[in-house]
């Protein structure tokens, strides 16, 4: 009872991040469709009114941990380490991918019924708000600054990267390492836009 009470008392970021795990957790377990507040609130080890206070039902507790948990690339701030930056970006997407937020994301994509209810609101106010997809806030920057012509940064160019570390994830069932990473940005995402040189404007 002392330990159940202690749990409840949770305050601020500790009780969030309790609740964020919890949902990321069963929404692997039973599936978006599935989702409860009172299952949320049973795995977080925290009343259920307590989830009502800032959420309205537990898809809206899903979409929340999923935005606050899903990682953006942050470019060298020079812009002078192009191919560094992307291989990191593709390095982050693995890591982001074998996360518990990565894994939920999974089960919610490969299930009919949890991707008709999530995926539109998934890609809207998770992935668009958070960079699209990885590599994109690399490339972009990037472009912005005169590496490369802006409109070679076309959606096929900006997926290239995420498709490739993707496909390697589901054939390989392991993740790619950072020299496969390195063969992706080399043979793939650099020829696609020019490869221009990773210091200095093109």
């Amino acid at each position: 009872m002392g330990d159940h009470n202690a749990r409840t008392r949770r305050r601020g970021e500790e009780l969030l991040k309790a609740i964020h795990d919890a949902v990321l957790e069963e929404v692997v377990e039973v599936g978006a469709g599935r989702l409860t507040m009172d299952g949320i609130a049973r795995r977080a080890a925290t009343p259920r009114t307590t989830l009502y206070r800032r959420w309205s039902d537990p898809r809206e507790v899903l979409l929340d941990a999923l935005y606050h948990q899903h990682p953006v690339e942050e470019p060298t701030a020079g812009a002078d380490d192009l191919r560094g930056d992307l291989v990191r970006a593709l390095r982050l997407m693995v890591d982001w991918a074998l996360s518990p937020a990565g894994r939920a994301v999974a089960s919610i994509l490969t299930d009919p019924k949890s991707a008709a209810l999530m995926s539109e609101a998934l890609f809207e106010r998770v992935f668009a708000n958070r960079g699209g997809t990885f590599t994109r806030t690399v490339l972009q920057h990037y472009a912005d600054r005169g590496h490369f012509p802006a409109e070679l940064l076309t959606p096929v160019v900006a997926d290239i990267g995420e498709a490739l570390v993707t496909k390697r994830l589901i054939d390989a069932g392991a993740p790619p390492t950072d020299e496969d990473l390195a063969a992706i940005v080399d043979q793939a995402i650099l020829p696609a836009i020019g490869n221009p040189p990773a210091a200095g404007p093109a």
